[in-house]
């Protein structure tokens, strides 16, 4: 896979990441059902054999587990991937509830924590996951470059900001990259947010390209209504209806598209993403080998021009 400079970093990526947000596991708010563990390592690793150069974690997902399973899966990694995390979503070890925290104390005790579950000695890319509470992204923007400065953290970004936000932050210190959810369905970041992070040399590494599920071609009626009861997309209005039958017509569209070209309806989800100029690369998860092997193929495709065209008039037929 062709590989692209993460910014003003001197990381150059894979097309496509690993997403580990799924295989956290279930016992938290934001859990996507039980998983194996198993199975989570050896999807990590068969992502890696197939060529992905950067994993993406956060210290949140399954209140650390996930990035316990990663540090598992590259040890003994001749060649390890870059590792990225993410900090200020901080929780109860007692009742398990998740709260925001953009406090320097909070935000060094998090990258001391992560640290030690990722068994490095420096966190790639370190991530503040969420702006808030905003009144305090100043204190937590100066701590990340405190961080970055005494060598615990190679680079500093952000996840889910707006340019305003980004703005602020840029004043301190610069900003590596930005993690903003982006797929055909939730297409708004491309009016402004894309394109201040291409004219200010921002790297942009998205998440959600298949809407959590939803447009990998493997979702249908049934499964969505049965989600289990500690799986987060029981709430999502986009597994219900009416905008469910919807989004399983545009699936069926990719499908169609993806066809005479052996991709997946996921993969060409994901292309689609990728072929915006402004992205560097786009977050995938995978709960076993299987769902790896069923993506990958999404770094090296092309979408055309009519094809991009076909799923922006359907995109745009589509309830709002």
């Amino acid at each position: 896979m062709q590989k692209k400079q993460l910014g003003n970093t001197d990381m150059h990526l894979t097309p496509i990441g690993f997403g580990s947000w799924a295989i956290g596991g279930a016992d938290w708010a934001y859990g996507w059902g039980a998983q194996n563990d198993s199975d989570a390592i050896a999807a990590i690793q068969r992502a890696v054999q197939l060529g992905i150069n950067w994993i993406d974690t956060a210290a949140v997902y399954g209140l650390g587990h996930s990035e316990e399973l990663v540090a598992k899966a590259v040890a003994g990694m001749k060649q390890k991937p870059y590792i990225f995390t993410k900090c200020t979503m901080v929780w109860d070890n007692v009742t398990r509830q998740v709260g925001f925290s953009l406090k320097a104390d909070s935000i060094r005790r998090e990258c001391e924590a992560s640290l030690k579950r990722l068994q490095v000695d420096a966190i790639d890319l370190y991530q503040i996951h969420w702006p808030n509470p905003d009144a305090d992204l100043e204190e937590g923007w100066t701590e990340m470059a405190r961080l970055q400065e005494e060598g615990l953290v190679r680079h500093i970004g952000v996840s889910n900001f707006n340019v305003d936000q980004l703005r602020r932050v840029i004043s301190i210190a610069p900003v590596a990259s930005l993690q903003p959810p982006y797929s055909m369905l939730r297409p708004a970041v491309e009016k402004e947010l894309l394109p201040f992070c291409m004219e200010q040399n921002i790297g942009v590494i998205v998440y959600s390209p298949m809407l959590s599920g939803m447009l990998t071609g493997a979702m249908t009626r049934e499964r969505a209504s049965n989600f289990s009861a500690d799986d987060w997309r029981r709430q999502n209005k986009e597994f219900q209806e009416p905008r469910l039958s919807a989004n399983l017509e545009l699936v069926e569209l990719l499908k169609r598209i993806g066809a005479p070209h052996k991709r997946s309806a996921g993969e060409v989800a994901i292309a689609w993403t990728l072929r915006n100029p402004a992205v560097t690369g786009a977050i995938v998860g995978g709960r076993n080998p299987s769902q790896v092997e069923g993506i990958i193929g999404a770094g090296e495709f092309r979408l055309s021009r009519e094809e991009i065209d076909a799923i922006g008039c359907f995109s745009a037929s589509m309830p709002k």
